[in-house]
């Protein structure tokens, strides 16, 4: 159930999983321009043709009796569980560094930059297959963390017309304030350019599927986002100490989310990768989800025999996975291999459900090999950033020289005189 390739033939498999049908992209574009033209209409038409739900029977905000109504519906210790979990990723995101700052030069220079929250956000939930309040909290988290004012919350419905409790009480809890039963493309779109019932955002963030995240590239430059995630992965590297049923086990975290995500084991031990790909099989058929689990393994999975573990980090490098696991003796001493991965979990315990849960960084990761030069949802996705500069007479005598003669080399004399006549 775990196929025994070679790196190459990874690098090939999961590169094809990200090839984007021009049937899904041209479908995405016509939703997009349906909304921008009617509006709220389309955006229920499409709700009834793509989730087979009437949104003018069923509501389209989300009201406080419904809050209310999930909140009963939620048991104590699953509210602890999200409690615990939403002051988790509070505590995390409020140690990462941000603010403005100024200096002030010897010749009365001052230079700086403004840092300021985003005044309104748009945060996309996924649906459809499962639900997942988790991605509430790693996205509306840190968003209000960073100062963000509005935030606007969509997620498709559920074919009765409502959302799952569960995620109706983690928004509830991470403060936010309007969500919308829509999805797909047509939700990017309401959020993006706003109708008749939704406010236009500033930026859009959170995973979805392909048609969310070709609307979210569609729509970037009207709006921002925060990047273009595509199906989870994971890598695992393990030495022939590590447990095959725990690698099994990690392999799997992943393979249930969807029939495009991508587990690899990558081992120098050719027992290791035999006794992972038997406890494979066996856990799948205790699996709930193993139909998704097993085409994904089928098609995207794979275990992989390097010469050793500098050549197992050199093929992770350039996966530049989602989530790279180090089960390894010594995973510390190997860390400063890792040059590309979205979240690095160190040693047996650091399962990568720990990450989606509880630990405390968002589990909104770079997919699709964007982990070589994109970063994790932080509370810097929403911040924008000015820069400041104030002169004086006298730094801007020393300076103006200097300014003219660049300016004129460009052939930008309207630059250079505006400098000149300050001189006078």
């Amino acid at each position: 159930m775990l196929p025994l390739i070679d790196g190459e033939e990874v690098k090939r498999r999961w590169s094809g999983r990200l090839l984007a049908r021009e049937g899904v992209a041209a479908r995405v574009r016509e939703i997009i321009a349906a909304v921008k033209r009617e509006g709220q209409a389309a955006v229920e038409r499409y709700t009834l043709e793509l989730d087979g739900v009437d949104l003018r029977e069923t509501g389209f905000r989300v009201t406080g009796e419904e809050i209310g109504a999930a909140y009963k519906a939620v048991s104590p210790d699953l509210l602890e569980a999200l409690r615990i979990a939403r002051d988790n990723i509070a505590t995390y995101h409020r140690r990462q560094p941000r603010g403005s700052w100024m200096e002030t030069a010897a010749d009365g220079t001052i230079l700086g930059q403004i840092c300021r929250p985003l005044g309104r956000v748009g945060l996309y939930v996924p649906g459809g297959t499962a639900a997942y309040p988790s991605s509430v909290l790693m996205t509306a988290v840190p968003a209000r963390v960073a100062g963000v004012r509005e935030m606007a919350l969509a997620t498709p419905p559920r074919r009765d017309g409502t959302l799952p409790p569960l995620l109706l009480v983690a928004a509830a809890e991470a403060g936010v304030e309007e969500i919308y039963k829509m999805g797909g493309a047509q939700a990017v779109a309401a959020l993006a350019y706003g109708t008749e019932k939704v406010a236009p955002v500033d930026k859009i963030a959170g995973p979805g599927n392909i048609y969310v995240t070709l609307a979210k590239k569609e729509v970037y430059g009207q709006v921002d986002i925060d990047m273009l995630a595509g199906p989870s992965e994971i890598v695992v590297i393990a030495d022939g100490k590590a447990r095959p049923d725990w690698v099994a086990a990690d392999l799997l975290s992943q393979a249930e989310h969807d029939a495009l995500a991508g587990a690899v084991l990558i081992t120098p031990d050719a027992g290791l990768a035999r006794a992972v790909g038997e406890e494979v099989t066996r856990q799948l058929d205790a699996l709930p989800r193993r139909e998704i689990a097993s085409r994904s393994l089928a098609d995207y999975g794979a275990a992989v025999v390097v010469t050793g573990l500098d050549a197992a980090l050199d093929l992770a490098n350039s996966l530049a996975p989602e989530h790279l696991e180090l089960y390894v003796s010594d995973p510390w001493s190997w860390l400063g291999r890792v040059e590309n991965a979205g979240a690095i979990f160190l040693g047996p315990y650091s399962s990568e459900p720990l990450g989606d849960y509880l630990a405390g960084p968002s589990h909104v990761l770079p997919t699709g090999g964007t982990a070589r030069f994109y970063s994790p949802l932080s509370v810097d996705t929403f911040l924008k950033k000015s820069s400041l500069i104030a002169c004086n007479r006298a730094g801007f005598r020393a300076a103006a020289g200097y300014i003219q003669t660049l300016a004129r080399a460009e052939g930008l004399e309207g630059h250079a005189r505006a400098i000149e006549l300050r001189k006078e």
